[in-house]
């Protein structure tokens, strides 16, 4: 089973897609906690999560949380003014601590290459934006939760980078800033990086789950651990 990293020389056509969850940020989904977050400050209260609970149940039975993933029924009604400030400071104080050494050590051989950086995440765009401040990545390719009249709807703006989507995020990305796929990195944890990794020239699996330790062996692709 291949386990070394890939080798990062210089190349301003190559990009370095970055997953976050499990990945950057071990442990956790980070909209995991969040949650939690504002379940402790009270922003939302359990109706909120038994309505999320709900919309899965009438799913079953569900093959996975994808309907949860796509649905952010937390959201719904809330002000962004009041929920973005908060996504600051819960990123500075319990997530910006848990970047895992490894994955800093590989943003920075890329940075140092001159490669474009990108962490592709189906978490929520307003978490990832202060991560990627602290990181010095300029782009961001998240969830975007749909707006209406300054409220939440509690929907996502497709495409939802997750799967099929990040492909379509990545290759768009690429067109338009010239890099060259075939030159490129990325790094995920499980299933929903597949269409990601197959893209690149250049894919690692970082922490698997969810079966991607197998579907890697299947692809021939190294695997690493990031505490």
């Amino acid at each position: 089973m291949p386990t070394s990293r890939p080798a990062v020389s210089a190349d301003l056509r190559a990009g370095a897609f970055f997953d976050v969850d499990n990945t950057l940020i071990p442990g956790s989904a980070i909209e995991v906690r969040f949650f939690r977050f504002l379940l402790q400050r009270r922003v939302i209260g359990w109706r909120e999560a038994g309505r999320s609970a709900w919309f899965l149940l009438r799913r079953v039975p569900p093959v996975s949380l994808q309907a949860l993933r796509e649905r952010k029924l937390y959201l719904a009604g809330k002000r962004p003014e009041v929920i973005e400030p908060l996504a600051e400071e819960f990123i500075a104080r319990e997530v910006c601590p848990g970047l895992s050494s490894e994955g800093a050590a590989a943003l920075r051989r890329h940075q140092e290459a001159g490669h474009r950086l990108v962490l592709i995440t189906g978490s929520l765009d307003f978490l990832i934006a202060p991560l990627a401040r602290f990181l010095k990545i300029e782009t961001v390719l998240a969830a975007q939760p749909e707006r209406r009249d300054g409220i939440y709807t509690g929907h996502l703006s497709p495409p939802y980078p997750y799967g099929e989507g990040k492909r379509v995020l990545i290759e768009s990305f690429a067109r338009r800033e010239g890099l060259d796929l075939s030159r490129s990195f990325a790094y995920g944890d499980s299933p929903g990086d597949v269409e990601a990794l197959r893209l690149v020239g250049h894919p690692l699996v970082v922490n698997p789950i969810r079966g991607m330790a197998r579907i890697a062996r299947r692809h021939g692709w190294p695997i690493v651990k990031w505490a």
